[in-house]
Parts: structure tokens; C-alpha cells; sequence
């Protein structure tokens, strides 16, 4: 995997009520390319957004990359770090208290996307120093207060 392309991906969601309309932006940054994205859901929750976010990164990749992705949310960075994720998964998508684990969709397709790449999880302050963090920010609050915004069809609150 030593000769895998280096990607940097940059995330982050936003939502205006929790739940409510939510966005999501990402960066990816390949050597002196960049490349944006952005969309919104009608009602959602800022942790799916977060979470698609992840989604739309990886799903932008077109071959195994090295990536390193950098999040504002600790829910991710914790889950996928920590080995939460996978317990969820062993457990029939249930915490170690039995109740079921939130978002089990989108953890899913992330683990089913990460399989083919070697990840870095990083967290990252949030509004904080990080400009590509901060445009991220900006990208996921713009696409949440887009006109017509599809519905969320995961989200079941």
C-alpha cells in the first residue's frame, strides 16, 4: 500500500435545529488539486450530516488512496478510532447497552467505503484554525439552507 495515492479529505456537517434542514461539505486536497462538495437534506440531525459527509469523501475516490480525514466530529473520529463502530456492527448494530446504534445506515456504507483505503482518522477543533475545516463549515451551512432540499430518507425522527 506504500505506492497508494495521498488524499487529504476535509468534512463537516451542519444542521439549523437538530433535528432540521442539515448540510454537509467536503474538501478533498490530491497533491495541487482540490476538489469540493456539498448537499442538504430537508430534516435531518447535524450527526448525519456529519456522517455523509464522511460518505460523500470516500465515494469521491476512484481507486485505493492513503487518506487522511480530518473531522470536527468526535462521534466519528471516536467511533471509527476507538473500535465503537465495529462493536456496534458485532453486536447486531446494538451499544454495549443494547439499545440500537444511531445512523447504523450510514455507518455502514462508511465501513463498507473505508475497506478499499487506508485511513488516518484526525479530529480537528471546530471553528477553529483549520481554513479548510472552516470552508467546510461554510460549504454544509450553505447547502442546509438550499431551496428544495431533498428528504433524508435514513433519517426516521
Amino acid at each position: 500500500m506504500a505506492d497508494l495515492p495521498e488524499v487529504d479529505i476535509y468534512t463537516d456537517g451542519a444542521c439549523s435545529g437538530n433535528p432540521g434542514p442539515g448540510g454537509y461539505g467536503v474538501i478533498l486536497r490530491y497533491g495541487k488539486h482540490m476538489k469540493e462538495l456539498s448537499g442538504g437534506f430537508a430534516r435531518t440531525t447535524n450527526n448525519r450530516m456529519e456522517l455523509t459527509a464522511v460518505i460523500k469523501g470516500l465515494q469521491a475516490l476512484k481507486r485505493p488512496c492513503r487518506v487522511t480525514l480530518y473531522s470536527d466530529s468526535r462521534y466519528i473520529v471516536d467511533a471509527m478510532t476507538r473500535g465503537w463502530v465495529k462493536r456496534w456492527q458485532t453486536n447486531g448494530w446494538r451499544r454495549d447497552n443494547g439499545e440500537p446504534a444511531k445512523n447504523a445506515d450510514l455507518w455502514r456504507q462508511i465501513l463498507s467505503l473505508a475497506e478499499r483505503h487506508r485511513i488516518t482518522w484526525v479530529w480537528v477543533k471546530g471553528h477553529a484554525d483549520n481554513p479548510y475545516n472552516n470552508r467546510c463549515d461554510q460549504l454544509a451551512v450553505q447547502a442546509s439552507q438550499g431551496d428544495s432540499l431533498p428528504v433524508d430518507e435514513g433519517y426516521s425522527g
